[in-house]
């Protein structure tokens, strides 16, 4: 922990000063009047008020300023930051795990309270560098804590954080006023070079890896929560004020001076009977009247008979002579005893007909879910017969389409088929016609031959014998049976 003169130091002031008489406790000197433009002063308070309570003032650089640096970030700033916001449901593990791989690099983080910030708590985080402090700005500063949240990260650069007093209270303990030396989960030595440290609201302070693994919103130690009970609202304005709630299904409304939204729910549900918040009294919207006779005694924890101011006086029943003897006493006794066997009736009546209306609401409800279901499967059923008479019609097309083309295929096939019988057998009567012409040439051809030998030799005989007369002229040979074969085999 840094020391009170510190001026970027976020714990408290040593056990001296604090068992001293203290007025003002200062952490660090207000900086120069030049940049009280730059800043604004958040009030705020730490420690458990039953027990002691610390309170100071935090300056922190406007998120509106404009700086010179080319990074856009203040010029005179430290490695101090403030998470203003942060909701009280978001537990201190929750708060780790959301800074990530930056709270390696944290070495102090004080939980604190910030006046005008209801359901919310503040962070003062102290780096190890100046870088990490502003990549942890740049990084957080206008995100989300979760994607279910509307809030956002608010990261403000701190100039100085000053302690200005401290209440103490009569159930303060000695240990309540030292610095705890060791982390109560661990039992390890608070060191900020060996663990970032983290005090928590009531000035407990504890290893951040430790407090990662504490799911519970209170102290480890004290079981101090910050986190309040919600407070009751009406169900339809919102008002907090002249509530009344209904004893028999706990809805809470406003009176008939404000929104009058209680008498609506019982004109709505019968519910006839309610409750006031502020003096837990009875009223019976059916009679018009409170019912209340018995109310419990905090001593004791007996019914005890609630008074009444009495109507013969206006100081009430001590300034006028009322008898107090047996005789009055048990017809009271006989009267306060008849009122609540009524009472008791009336409230058995009354569940016994909110029995009968929700169930009749339940059985509505079961009969509207089967119709629905039903009309869903009729409509599923008829969608999936549509869909399968349109499947058939289709199919049922194709199929004529295909037989039209098979009948027509058929035709064509015997028409087809006679044709190539008619071919054949033209064929054929072509092929015999060719043999029988080519019997009788080769007949002719025959003949021919026998009749060419024939006229050959005969020449040749009478050539003979004119060359034995005669004189042989130069003159062609070629005969006319040259000629003839000549001819033929061309």
């Amino acid at each position: 922990m840094t020391s009170p003169s510190s001026s970027t130091g976020i714990g408290r002031a040593s056990s001296e000063e604090n068992s001293a008489p203290l007025s003002v406790m200062v952490l660090g000197e207000p900086s120069e009047s030049s940049s009280s433009n730059l800043t604004q002063a958040f009030p705020f308070s730490s420690g458990n008020p039953r027990i002691e309570e610390t309170r100071g003032v935090m300056h922190l650089y406007r998120e509106d300023i404009v700086s010179t640096s080319t990074s856009g970030l203040p010029v005179e700033r430290k490695p101090l930051v403030c998470v203003l916001g942060v909701p009280n449901h978001m537990t201190y593990a929750d708060f780790c795990q959301f800074c990530g791989s930056f709270i390696q690099h944290i070495l102090e983080m004080r939980i604190v309270r910030t006046d005008g910030m209801e359901d919310s708590y503040s962070i003062l985080i102290k780096f190890e560098s100046q870088a990490s402090a502003d990549n942890f700005y740049k990084h957080y500063y206008g995100r989300h804590f979760s994607s279910l949240e509307a809030e956002v990260c608010r990261v403000l650069f701190t100039l100085d954080v000053q302690y200005t007093g401290s209440i103490g209270h009569a159930q303060a303990s000695a240990a309540s006023s030292t610095e705890q030396a060791a982390c109560p989960v661990c039992l390890e030595r608070l060191d900020q070079d060996m663990s970032g440290i983290l005090t928590t609201i009531c000035n407990h302070s504890f290893h951040c890896s430790c407090i990662s693994n504490w799911a519970d919103s209170s102290c480890p130690v004290c079981r101090y929560c910050q986190q309040q009970p919600e407070k009751s609202v009406c169900s339809v304005c919102q008002t907090t004020e002249n509530l009344w709630i209904c004893v028999i299904c706990g809805f809470v409304g406003c009176g008939r001076y404000k929104g009058g939204h209680a008498i609506i729910h019982w004109k709505e549900t019968q519910h006839c009977y309610s409750l006031e918040l502020e003096t837990q009294r009875v009223w019976d919207y059916a009679g018009d009247n409170y019912v209340h006779r018995l109310i419990l005694s905090k001593t004791d924890g007996k019914l005890v008979e609630l008074n009444t101011p009495c109507l013969h006086a206006d100081s009430g029943c001590g300034s006028c002579n009322c008898e107090d003897d047996a005789i009055s006493e048990a017809i009271l006794n006989s009267k306060v005893e008849a009122i609540v066997n009524e009472y008791n009736e009336l409230l058995a009546t009354q569940l016994q007909n909110q029995k009968l209306y929700f169930e009749s609401l339940l059985q509505e409800v079961k009969e509207e879910s089967e119709r629905e279901s039903s009309k869903a499967v009729e409509r599923a059923v008829t969608l999936k017969l549509q869909k399968m008479q349109l499947k058939l019609d289709r199919c049922i097309k194709e199929k004529k389409f295909l037989d039209a083309i098979n009948e027509n295929l058929l035709k064509n096939k015997e028409i087809w088929k006679a044709k190539i019988l008619e071919i054949e057998e033209r064929e054929k009567k072509v092929l015999k016609l060719k043999d029988d012409k080519i019997l009788d040439l080769e007949k002719q051809l025959g003949d021919l031959m026998t009749c060419l030998e024939s006229g050959k030799t005969v020449v040749q005989l009478s050539a003979s014998n004119e060359t034995k007369d005669t004189t042989i002229l130069p003159v062609s040979t070629e005969s006319s049976s040259d000629k003839w074969l000549r001819w033929l085999e061309c």
